[in-house]
């Protein structure tokens, strides 16, 4: 009897995927995306206004915050009232330079977009699922400003999202559940563009280091699972 998966998917098998765009009616942009159990709404909203030391560069912005409902986990976080903690400052970091990375921001005027991805369930992978969904808010933001005569095409250069990977049980498995990942040996984030292009990889040995022929494995599967979030991306923006 080979490996078997908590939630009974194959090693190489995504959860279930859903992309809902338009769901938060006052923003130029939204998407809710649901991955298994792990749930995010992401919303795009675009300012006339940039940071102070982009003022007068005639180029724009692409920010991003992420923060966790209080109990959409296990147990109940804490609000980010002030200042957002510490994972939850990198995290947001990870998606607005990701973001940024298929933007053209000399296209859009000094103009901000920012990006909120407020996770209403996590069951792991919730920065994956935030950036893969981001690219729809984001594109919808952006063919809201062609809309308003902000701009005239969009700055979008390539689509983007991520997907998780890790080892658990010395198996390689696609897109890790909670479960899976607090069990995992090695735990990685793989964020590439729809050409084939890597954004940014997050890997880590949890216990001890890995050979290069489990990274090859990892990075297979995560293209693997980005190829399908890709289809699923562009039919949801086609509809």
């Amino acid at each position: 009897m080979g490996f078997q998966r908590i939630d009974g998917r194959q090693f190489d098998q995504l959860r279930p995927v859903e992309l809902e765009r338009g769901v938060a009616k006052f923003a130029e942009g939204s998407c809710q995306i649901s991955i298994g159990d792990t749930i995010v709404l992401v919303t795009a909203t675009v300012e006339d206004r940039v940071p102070p030391w982009m003022k007068g560069q005639g180029t724009g912005w692409v920010t991003a915050e992420y923060g966790m409902l209080p109990r959409s986990g296990r147990q109940r976080n804490q609000r980010d009232t002030m200042r957002p903690n510490g994972r939850s400052l990198e995290i947001q970091r990870l998606i607005g330079r990701s973001l940024r990375a298929v933007v053209d921001l000399s296209l859009i005027g000094e103009r901000t977009i920012t990006i909120d991805c407020d996770v209403i369930q996590g069951d792991g992978g919730t920065r994956c699922a935030s950036i893969t969904a981001a690219h729809i808010a984001l594109s919808d933001a952006f063919d809201w400003m062609i809309r308003e005569r902000m701009i005239t095409r969009s700055p979008m250069r390539e689509a983007i999202a991520a997907v998780s990977v890790g080892v658990v049980g010395a198996q390689e498995l696609l897109d890790l559940n909670y479960e899976e990942d607090s069990r995992a040996a090695v735990d990685m984030n793989l964020i590439m563009t729809n050409k084939g292009r890597y954004v940014e990889v997050q890997g880590t040995a949890e216990s001890e280091p890995f050979e290069e022929e489990v990274f090859a494995k990892l990075i297979g599967l995560a293209k693997k699972g980005l190829k399908s979030l890709f289809h699923m991306q562009a039919e949801t923006l086609s509809q």
